[in-house]
């Protein structure tokens, strides 16, 4: 009617209510719901300095090895190439006269009295020098004495080597010392169990213990064994073995040690 205003009736029952489409969100209201998720990715976090350190520790500890391989290494170069030279190339083509001992055997970790000081001392306490040694009992017979007098003319004949040679007398008896002996001042003289020499040292065919001399290099290894018995011709022969060696080992090896019971 003119004058008069429109009111829908959306009271129930009422045909406008019951024909009405249903109410659509807003626009306003779609794009709210419709609004996409946001994500965040987050970077990982840096080592802590607890995990960094313990990198750097074991990049030292590598580094450390390494470099105490290479010491080593240059260490053992002028003993490995000495020996090498006498062992392998042997020049000149020449023939020692000393048996060579293979595989060589390291002197053995046991006591022995010294019996110039009455102490006793470890036999591998002779390490550090070249050693002539000889065995036998205290009362040192004939042919023990001269054994004794070669052992003391070849390291008399190496001159101003000389020093790196020591001359050892090993007794593997309960017997003194003879009074008769003299010429001991420069020897080291130990007495020491049998059964310990026995387990070093060996003889040639057909020979006793007590009837060579043997020769032992700086690092303790029994590595020559001279024919039996010795004369003055064979020790030259044995004098010209003892030369090479001492040349062959002269960047490694030097005079000196502490005294055996020191």
């Amino acid at each position: 009617m003119p004058g008069s205003k429109f009111s829908p009736d959306f009271s129930p029952g009422s045909d406008s209510a019951a024909g009405a489409a249903p109410t659509m969100p807003s626009d306003s209201g779609r794009a709210d719901h419709d609004q996409v998720l946001g994500l965040t990715v987050h970077g990982l976090p840096e080592p802590g300095p607890a995990l960094a350190g313990s990198e750097q520790a074991a990049r030292r500890t590598r580094v450390g090895r390494w470099k105490m391989l290479m010491v080593l290494l240059v260490c053992a170069a002028p003993v490995v190439a000495s020996y090498f030279t006498y062992y392998v190339i042997r020049p000149e083509g020449r023939r020692n006269f000393g048996e060579l001992i293979n595989p060589q055997r390291t002197v053995p970790q046991a006591q022995a009295v010294d019996l110039m000081s009455g102490q006793t001392v470890q036999l591998d306490s002779l390490k550090g020098q070249w050693l002539l040694l000889s065995v036998g009992g205290g009362a040192c017979d004939e042919a023990c004495q001269q054994r004794l007098y070669f052992q003391r003319q070849l390291r008399e004949g190496m001159g101003r080597e000389k020093d790196r040679i020591d001359w050892v007398w090993l007794i593997n008896d309960a017997q003194a010392l003879s009074e008769t002996l003299t010429g001991l001042k420069q020897a080291t003289v130990l007495r020491v169990p049998p059964e310990i020499l026995s387990g070093w040292l060996s003889p040639a065919a057909g020979h006793a213990l007590e009837d060579h001399i043997y020769l032992v290099d700086p690092m303790g290894n029994w590595m020559m064994r001279f024919p039996a018995p010795m004369t003055v011709d064979t020790a030259a022969k044995a004098k010209r073995d003892l030369e090479r060696l001492l040349r062959a080992s002269s960047s490694w090896d030097k005079e000196g040690r502490e005294p055996i019971g020191h």
